[in-house]
């Protein structure tokens, strides 16, 4: 019965998979198809991809991408690093409120949060643009980095932090070298987290986006509406690809971070 339990669990994970990824890899596939119709299927060529680089309406909404989620990248890990920080660190009057209100962002759903936001911004009379998208991408990346920090703050005790106090290091140098190298794999994760939100977004985008500033997946957006190419499927596998990078990265760079750090804090006489 055993084995025929594991073969059960195997087909049914294989199943699974394929439900997930067979879309993904038919788009992949069809981005080298050498005909513009997606149903025939035409001979092997790179032609969708080289002309998609020199496009220059497609140059310019990866370049406004990469820009908006770099900055949103930056932003939200400083203001969410501090905001974990101070959750977990001190009490004070309504922290259970905020604590609370930090998770509404990533409960919310996006289009709500992206009307909400473009009402916020017709009521201040910013005019819309990059400065709109990368405001609107802070706003719900600062959550999914206070998550990830805090959770690794909550994994720590405070003994290490207290023998450094106990050695005479002032709060800056507790902070400096016995905290931060301890939380850095969690704010390295936040970062690339808010980073693969950042530049994967279209809902709240597609509301707080002006002129001169469309994204990649708006731009994308707006060629499906005027009929499924090979260079959308060519620019879907880029992104895709791109994600990919960006999750590996999010998984292996905060262990081997950690790892060197820990080399290093052994090596390393502490300056109090």
């Amino acid at each position: 019965m055993k084995p025929l339990r594991h073969r059960l669990l195997f087909t049914y994970t294989m199943a699974v998979l394929a439900f997930l990824y067979i879309p993904i890899v038919v788009l992949v596939l069809y981005s080298f198809n050498a005909s513009r119709i997606n149903a025939q299927w035409s001979g092997f060529t790179f032609d969708w991809y080289i002309s998609a680089f020199q496009n220059r309406y497609v140059m310019e909404a990866l370049y406004n991408s990469l820009t908006i989620a770099l900055i949103a990248m930056i932003v939200s890990t400083v203001l969410g690093t501090m905001t974990a920080l101070a959750l977990h660190r001190y009490k004070f009057r309504w922290k259970g409120a905020i604590h609370s209100l930090i998770y509404l962002p990533i409960l919310i759903p996006e289009i709500v949060m992206g009307l909400s936001l473009l009402v916020l911004f017709s009521q201040l009379a910013i005019p819309l643009g990059k400065l709109t998208v990368v405001i609107a991408h802070i706003s719900f990346c600062i959550s999914f980095v206070v998550i990830i920090v805090l959770a690794r703050l909550e994994g720590l005790g405070k003994d290490l932090e207290e023998a450094a106090q106990d050695l005479g290091a002032t709060p800056w140098q507790t902070f400096r070298y016995v905290t931060f190298p301890l939380i850095s794999p969690g704010v390295l994760a936040g970062a690339l987290m808010a980073f693969t939100l950042s530049i994967d977004d279209f809902v709240i985008s597609f509301f707080v986006a002006g002129p001169n500033s469309t994204t990649l997946p708006l731009y994308i957006y707006g060629m499906v509406k005027r009929g499924v190419s090979p260079e959308i499927n060519a620019l879907s596998t880029l992104l895709i690809l791109f994600i990919v990078i960006v999750t590996v990265a999010l998984v292996i760079l905060p262990e081997r971070f950690q790892s060197r750090v820990s080399d290093k804090k052994a090596q390393r006489q502490m300056p109090f």
